[in-house]
């Protein structure tokens, strides 16, 4: 008697992912997001210098430094755009809103 899963499975026809179009569509668009981010951790922040980040991150790599690398990919030993994540807009609204405040 076969199970639940493999009963599914051989029902399961692979034509059916080709009918699915907004499947497909929203696939593409994950993986295109996805390689923009990738090329995106290249990019370099402007004003920071490769050797002394260098040579931080190898005095790091043992401890934490090593550990947060590893969860951004890379980016961090790299210091690419999308390292800094949300914190920059987050506190560019936190700015303008203080301004706003006083204007």
């Amino acid at each position: 008697m076969a199970s639940a899963a493999e009963q599914m499975a051989a029902n399961m026809s692979w034509s059916a992912f080709g009918k699915a179009t907004e499947l497909r569509q929203r696939i593409l668009f994950t993986l295109g997001l996805l390689i923009v981010y990738r090329l995106g951790t290249y990019i370099p922040v402007p004003g920071i210098d490769g050797g002394a980040l260098r040579e931080f991150m190898d005095q790091a790599a043992a401890g934490l430094g090593g550990v947060l690398n590893m969860f951004t990919g890379g980016a961090i030993s790299r210091m690419g755009i999308f390292a800094l994540g949300i914190m920059p807009y987050i506190s560019a609204s936190i700015i303008v809103q203080l301004l706003t405040a006083m204007v």
